[in-house]
């Protein structure tokens, strides 16, 4: 009998040829897009819509009737917007940066719907990410980089539990960009050319603080920015307009370029300083999701990521008495982001991963 997988569609080429792969390897295939956010404008969710707007459903629709597939839109609106967007919203509001696709693979991908795909007799969930699923010697499943460092995805997936990932298949990560497309080519897709998506699905036009405006029908309220004594420097649009490391639309004029170096929702106060203040060798991680260990034994030696763009950088982490991690970079590394993802690993594969505070 068949092993049955649902596979997460979005349209794009990676989740399509995801889903003709596993077909090809003797799965029962059924494709899934999760209808996630309702934009007002059904015009602009079906030209913006990303990887769940209205174009992304007519596509995947399009790939499962050429891979001769079922196919389902499943709506997870509800989860979506408690689970992601309404964190998204708070988290902007607290003066931190949030990373919302992690906490959708986490809590809508591979919570909502691999609770769904259960519910229909599914023996597995797949996605079309670049990375691999690895059962490593003492028996614990990690997330591993794919062979192409160009695309690899592994950074947005720390978060994803043992159960998760001993459900899960992305027989992407086995691939190279141009030899997913060619492997569309092949079977005949007719998204093979198509372009990746690189915005957060709700936010098509990159404007959060219009996002965040509109949502909770609340104007940003004005203030002070401020030097690193305290010095009022100039007035701000509103916190949730910034993030740490900013440089472009502050309005500030200066011998040497400035940067933001913290946020304070407090006082409603943006700390601006030059490049050189925004790099430290510390950071403090919490909310840490262990996936190769179950726990450190002592300081560890690690190579840390604190960005998607980040190189990576090695470091020393220890624990804290409260569950936090302590990292310690070799070398300092500039805007360790509060809100962003600090991701650590052994090797090519994740050891654990958290929240920057």
């Amino acid at each position: 009998m068949k092993e049955k997988v649902v596979v997460g569609m979005s349209g794009g080429v990676d989740s399509s040829v995801a889903a003709c792969l596993l077909k090809e390897q003797g799965y029962e295939v059924i494709g899934v897009t999760m209808q996630i956010w309702q934009e007002k404008d059904p015009f602009l969710q079906a030209e913006e819509g990303g990887c769940c707007g209205l174009s992304a459903v007519e596509d995947a629709r399009r790939v499962a009737d050429v891979l001769g597939i079922p196919y389902y839109v499943m709506n997870f609106r509800d989860v979506f917007q408690k689970g992601v967007i309404d964190p998204f919203i708070r988290e902007y509001q607290n003066g931190r940066t949030p990373n919302p696709c992690i906490v959708c693979n986490r809590y809508v991908k591979w919570g909502a719907m691999l609770h769904r795909a259960e519910e229909i007799g599914a023996d597995y969930l797949a996605t079309g990410h670049y990375a691999r699923i690895r059962r490593l010697p003492n028996g614990r499943f990690s997330v591993a980089n794919s062979v192409t460092a160009a695309k690899d995805q592994t950074y947005a997936l720390y978060s994803l539990t043992q159960e998760q990932l001993s459900r899960t298949l992305m027989p992407v990560g086995a691939y190279t960009k141009e030899q997913v497309r060619k492997i569309a080519k092949d079977a005949g897709l007719p998204i093979a050319e198509k372009p990746d998506s690189q915005d957060i699905c709700f936010v098509p036009d990159h404007d959060y603080a219009g996002f965040i405006e509109r949502e909770t029908e609340q104007k940003s309220v004005c203030g002070n920015f401020v030097d690193e004594e305290g010095r009022i420097l100039g007035t701000h649009k509103g916190i949730v307009h910034y993030t740490v490391g900013q440089r472009k639309g502050l309005g500030l004029t200066a011998e040497t370029p400035l940067f933001v170096k913290a946020i304070r929702p407090k006082t409603n106060e943006v700390v601006i300083g030059r490049s050189e203040s925004l790099f430290s060798d510390r950071c403090l991680v919490d909310s840490v999701n262990y996936m190769a260990v179950e726990h450190l034994e002592g300081p560890t030696e690690a190579v840390g990521k604190i960005r998607y763009s980040h190189q990576g950088a090695p470091c020393t982490l220890s624990s804290l008495p409260d569950g936090r991690l302590e990292c310690r970079f070799r070398e300092p590394q500039r805007a360790a982001t509060p809100g962003q993802a600090a991701v650590f690993y052994e090797g090519d594969h994740i050891l654990c991963g958290g929240t920057i505070e």
